[in-house]
C-alpha cells in the first residue's frame, strides 16, 4: 500500500492500469489531450502487482472497474466513470490545472 499511496502523492496526474486495459489508455490519451502527461503504472509490469492491485481495492477502488485507477493530486478520482463525468461536466480541467505541461511548439 505504501508504494501506490507514495507513487499517488509524488505525481501530479497517476494512471493505475493493466497493459491491456483500453479503457486505460483511452483515459491517458485525454489527459494527454488536456495538456497534462499522467505517470501511468502498469501494474501486470510490476513485480509486486498483485499487492499493488489489493491495496488500491483498500484504498477504495472499485474491485469491479479495477482499471484504470486515476489519482489527481494525491487523492483517489476512481475509474473511467468518474473521469469521464468530470470532463462532460467541465470540472476535469480544474482539478487537473495545476499538472498541466506549458508544450512549445517550434
Amino acid at each position: 500500500m505504501d508504494k501506490v499511496q507514495r507513487m499517488a502523492r509524488d505525481h501530479g496526474v497517476v494512471i493505475f492500469s493493466k497493459s491491456t486495459c483500453c479503457l486505460s489508455y483511452a483515459v491517458s490519451v485525454l489527459f494527454k489531450d488536456l495538456g497534462v502527461v499522467p505517470y501511468v503504472c502498469q501494474i501486470d509490469h510490476e513485480p509486486d502487482g498483485k499487492e499493488m492491485e489489493k491495496a488500491l481495492i483498500r484504498m477504495g477502488v472499485n474491485s469491479s472497474f479495477l482499471f484504470p485507477a486515476v489519482f489527481i493530486g494525491g487523492s483517489l478520482l476512481g475509474s473511467t466513470n468518474e473521469v469521464m463525468s468530470l470532463h462532460l461536466q467541465g470540472s476535469l480541467n480544474q482539478l487537473i490545472q495545476p499538472y498541466i505541461s506549458i508544450l512549445k511548439s517550434n
